[in-house]
């Protein structure tokens, strides 16, 4: 089922719309691989170590791109997120222009409390960016929507490169 904003697009939209509903999964390959990576990263979140983590998401998302064949992208881990009448920014990603790499960023602590973003939260966040990036680079959508299919293929993702048998995971 489309959702809401489904009504206010054109055609052609409506389009890649469907095209993207209809993918709900990223096989990586060598996710096992990738696993360490997360776990480095709740410890950095833990740790409060924004330039650690950045390091840390920058090696994630090398392992993403370079497993699943498309352009990289670079990542910046940010301080406060950014915060206004429709809430707080939790990432941004920004397509390639020219001959510049496609960019995300990621904010590492919450506005109204300047707190560490759980991990899952954070995590989920930079593949959700991703996601983006590979709307774009790996399924040559036109355009990048929030579609049911879009948000299952984050999930994916996070299913395969989070061990679940560990604590807070």
């Amino acid at each position: 089922m489309p959702f809401a904003y489904y009504r206010r697009l054109s055609a052609a939209q409506k389009r890649i719309y469907c095209r993207s509903d209809e993918i709900t999964s990223i096989p990586l390959p060598r996710a096992q691989e990738l696993r360490s990576l997360t776990d480095d990263l709740a410890a950095a979140l833990e740790e409060e170590d924004r330039r650690g983590a950045e390091r840390i998401c920058q090696r994630l998302a090398d392992g993403l791109t370079q497993r699943l064949e498309v352009p990289p992208v670079q990542i910046t881990v940010l301080r406060v997120r950014p915060r206004d009448g429709w809430g707080e920014l939790h990432g941004l990603y920004e397509p390639s222009e020219d001959d510049y790499l496609s960019r995300i960023s990621l904010w590492m602590r919450t506005a109204q409390r300047a707190q560490v973003v759980a991990f899952r939260t954070f995590l989920r966040t930079l593949l959700h960016e991703l996601g983006h990036h590979l709307d774009y680079e790996l399924f040559e959508l036109e355009e990048t929507f929030h579609t049911e299919g879009f948000y299952k293929r984050e999930s994916s993702l996070f299913n395969q490169l989070v061990d679940k048998e560990k604590p807070g995971r």
